[in-house]
């Protein structure tokens, strides 16, 4: 699902569910790619505090084994942190790859100052950072978002949703905090191209 392909709610859809949180529920589970709040409120007919205050009623709900994860804008559907022992039995990931330090440094550094350039995160951790970040790309735990708008142009580089859902985190916000950490960059950034994809 996508919100060019679907714009608008079904011209045979009824206006407004009545069990709105089960509607969302089933609309996340189908949607290939994870819906916008916008969309899922065109979709069924009500507006986006209606869907809002739905999926906080939704997030309530600690007993069940699927939780609401935020990335930006978009919304999803992921299983509990609590049940992952057993997910990953059933998914055959019982010995999975760990990160190495190297990798866990700087993903580190990336979630809290985001979006940051290699450069910033060689600086921040004192030594060349290239293979660390192949191999959280490699993994899709960060990806480029834009390029700074400066000498060279340097990728700016962010977490993805597999970030969140491999951490059991259901939004940035629920990273704990760092007194130390400055905030994320508000440095002026540049869309990058469709065809971007080298690493740098």
């Amino acid at each position: 699902m996508t919100e060019a392909s679907d714009a608008a709610a079904p011209s045979d859809a009824p206006e407004r569910p009545e069990n709105l949180a089960m509607v969302l529920e089933a609309l996340l589970l189908v949607a290939e790619q994870p819906p916008t709040i916008p969309l899922l409120a065109r979709v069924t007919g009500v507006s986006p505090d209606a869907v809002e205050q739905a999926l906080a009623e939704m997030a309530g709900d600690q007993n069940r084994g699927v939780r609401l994860r935020r990335h930006g804008a978009a919304v999803a559907l992921v299983s509990a942190p609590e049940a992952a022992p057993w997910v990953e039995r059933l998914l055959g990931l019982e010995a999975p790859n760990r990160l190495s330090k190297a990798a866990l440094e700087t993903l580190a550094i990336v979630a809290y100052r985001q979006p940051i350039t290699r450069t910033a995160i060689e600086q921040a951790r004192g030594v060349g950072a290239g293979a660390a970040l192949r191999t959280l790309r490699a993994r899709d735990l960060i990806e480029p978002v834009g390029r700074l708008e400066a000498p060279g142009q340097p990728l700016l580089w962010s977490v993805t949703p597999r970030f969140l859902d491999h951490f059991g985190l259901g939004a940035l916000a629920e990273l704990p905090p760092l007194a130390d950490v400055p905030p994320p960059s508000e440095q002026a950034t540049l869309p990058l191209e469709a065809s971007e994809t080298a690493q740098e």
